[in-house]
């Protein structure tokens, strides 16, 4: 048996905590990895996100094992589909993706996917994920053939996310996507604190002023990837601002 951190409750214990994306089919070789988790320890940061739209199995199990042998930070799997699943990791984030209208990414990935998990010793958190325009065709739209929410639709963001919670997700995830030219709006952040559930925010994120803005606004995980994938050295830099 693990010794289980409680992922969830350290989700709502405070806001402006930093989770690195990392994406296997872009960030696979342990030399890299290595110099990540390297930089991510000295910069304290909270967590590892693990996953990605087009990973394969291998590299996704090549990757979680070198994170998992060589750092005590938690790792969560970010899955983009139902093979990206591992007890080696610490908790998983039970996505459905509640802005499309695909059934595949609402409930058929979970469903091939389930005995397996089940059996698994990891905390599995249910989490509604809204995908919102970050200013180009990412690759969870293509892939999961959704449509983002438009970024000036506030009003059906919120909506959105209540009838998530309502359904029993217990985390609210805005992502505008890999690569996203344009970060969440502030305004939808701010119009689900009422929600009382911790909200992860990613995409689009290059500056420190963004991450300080999430944080005043309410949000508990900002979660940086594509950004770092070319400017490893970024997360040194969020030690001091992680302390703000």
């Amino acid at each position: 048996m693990k010794n289980h951190i409680n992922i969830l409750n350290q989700f709502r214990s405070k806001k402006g905590q930093i989770a690195i994306l990392i994406d296997p089919e872009k960030s696979n070789k342990e030399k890299e990895l290595l110099q990540l988790i390297k930089n991510a320890e000295i910069a304290e940061i909270d967590y590892f996100f693990i996953g990605g739209s087009t990973v394969t199995k291998s590299d996704f199990e090549k990757t979680i094992s070198i994170l998992k042998r060589n750092t005590k930070i938690p790792i969560i799997i970010f899955p983009g589909s139902s093979q990206q699943i591992s007890d080696e990791a610490d908790a998983i984030l039970y996505l459905s993706l509640i802005s499309g209208r695909n059934p595949d990414y609402l409930i058929g990935q979970h469903v091939e996917s389930a005995n397996e998990l089940y059996e698994m010793d990891i905390e599995v958190i249910p989490t509604g994920y809204i995908l919102i325009d970050g200013g180009n065709k990412s690759s969870v739209a293509y892939v999961s053939q959704t449509t983002p929410i438009p970024r000036d639709q506030t009003s059906i963001a919120t909506k959105t996310a209540i009838a998530g919670v309502l359904q029993g997700k217990q985390i609210i995830y805005f992502d505008a996507g890999s690569g996203a030219k344009k970060n969440i709006p502030i305004e939808m952040i701010k119009s689900v604190e009422k929600l009382n559930v911790p909200i992860i925010v990613g995409g689009g994120i290059r500056k420190f002023e963004t991450i300080s803005e999430y944080k005043n606004s309410g949000v508990n995980v900002i979660v940086i990837g594509n950004y770092i994938e070319n400017n490893i050295d970024f997360v040194l830099d969020l030690k001091n601002l992680n302390r703000i």
